[in-house]
């Protein structure tokens, strides 16, 4: 039996990130080229060779919730609760006049309580494993993010937390779609948080040598498809998308960004922490994407503008690069790039749902944010990567690709909604 699958809506965004606490403050700043990349500030990185990192500044929780409960939760859940906020104001949606059984919650992080691990780890250390707090589970859980989101506003429908590395939240509002899609709820509030710039976290990427050591030019460090690229620029922030049924979103008169036509999703099987030679886990995941936007009459020629995964790492770009010829072939030539990773560092888990808010805003203001500091291009990269400079270009389709150790892949594709 054939089934009538929705069309799907994006009505609400909100982000936290290392160049503004807002989506639009985000925005403006990629617009401008800046950087959010700085010295480390939290803690004493001089063992490392890395001591640099995109934080996020004067974030203060008392400003999206009560001071107790702030004092109770990881950061990683501090951010997630300060975007679903902006995210619920922003879709005006008004969880009075919905059946909170139609609405749910898919939200992830890649690494979870990381500050809680670490305080939990000095806590015993220093006075013993008696005075391990009660909230360290609920803060160290990665789903917690998700569960304190539908507390907060009621949301009694499918709720779960995506964890695939790099590409969770990419994933994660892939998932969302899919459950739209199918009609098992009305509203999805998604997307992905991190607060992985702790010592416990850079000590593991700094030794396995993903890194950027740029230490003494931090908003140069992060240059992807750059020949001089010498690794990440580890980040953290939130970003949430409201995601809603065309019907529900018209229905209630929502303002409507763009509407999600294709996900896609799948594994490398071949290595923990390096692409697949061939790109074989990129190129599916993109193909899957493609073969459902090809329900909406979207094809190859008709994608506008790629958001690249371009995390600045020698191996990554290189990948992408090929994988974007062999999707695309000779039209690769033809398409038009960029890395926001190359000003906002590489948020990990929430790089996805923070990038597709990006995408979303390229459609709706014909603007593509730049890849900056490509100045010696890659011969190995040599695609449009938009270098540092905006580019004003109506936009109808935008692609955003998120790929993560473990061999994790996700790709995200959307429209202008008609």
């Amino acid at each position: 039996m054939n089934q009538t699958l929705n069309r799907v809506v994006i009505t609400g965004m909100g982000a936290i990130t290392p160049l503004g606490l807002s989506v639009e403050e985000t925005w403006q700043g990629l617009l401008a080229g800046k950087s959010g990349i700085g010295p480390v500030s939290r803690f004493d990185s001089s063992e490392l060779r890395t001591h640099i990192a995109a934080e996020v500044r004067n974030f203060d929780p008392n400003n999206y919730m009560d001071r107790k409960e702030a004092r109770r939760l990881d950061l990683y859940i501090q951010y997630a609760m300060a975007a679903a906020k902006e995210a619920m104001a922003d879709a005006k949606l008004d969880m009075a006049n919905e059946d909170p059984s139609r609405v749910g919650v898919i939200f992830g992080s890649a690494m979870g309580g990381m500050q809680a691990v670490e305080e939990v780890a000095a806590t015993v250390r220093d006075k013993g494993l008696r005075r391990v707090s009660a909230f360290f589970v609920p803060n160290l859980l990665v789903d917690s993010a998700s569960g304190r989101i539908s507390i907060e506003y009621n949301a009694q429908g499918m709720n779960h937390a995506v964890v695939s590395a790099c590409a969770t939240g990419t994933a994660a509002c892939g998932e969302a779609y899919e459950i739209l899609r199918r009609g098992d709820a009305d509203v999805i509030i998604s997307g992905g948080s991190e607060a992985s710039i702790t010592p416990f976290s850079m000590a593991g990427f700094d030794n396995v040598g993903a890194l950027s050591q740029h230490n003494d030019e931090p908003e140069v460090a992060s240059r992807p498809f750059d020949l001089q690229r010498d690794g990440f620029v580890i980040s953290e922030g939130a970003g949430v998308v409201i995601m809603e049924t065309e019907a529900h979103a018209k229905a209630r008169g929502a303002t409507i960004y763009a509407e999600v036509i294709g996900y896609g999703s799948s594994a490398d099987a071949h290595h923990m922490t390096a692409p697949h030679e061939h790109s074989r886990g990129a190129i599916s995941s993109m193909k899957m994407a493609l073969r459902k936007a090809a329900q909406s009459g979207v094809g190859l020629e008709n994608i506008d503008y790629i958001n690249a995964h371009g995390t600045s790492t020698k191996l990554n770009d290189s990948s992408e690069t090929y994988a974007l010829k062999q999707v695309w072939g000779e039209q690769a030539y033809k398409l038009v790039i960029s890395s926001t990773k190359s000003m906002l560092g590489h948020m990990l888990g929430a790089a996805g749902a923070v990038e597709a808010i990006i995408c979303a805003k390229v459609i709706g203001a014909g603007i593509i944010p730049p890849t900056i500091n490509l100045h010696t291009p890659d011969p190995d990269c040599d695609l449009n990567y938009t270098p540092n400079e905006a580019r004003k270009m109506a936009i109808n389709v935008a692609l955003s690709n998120s790929f993560g150790f473990g061999g994790h892949n996700a790709t995200l594709i959307m429209q202008r909604y008609r």
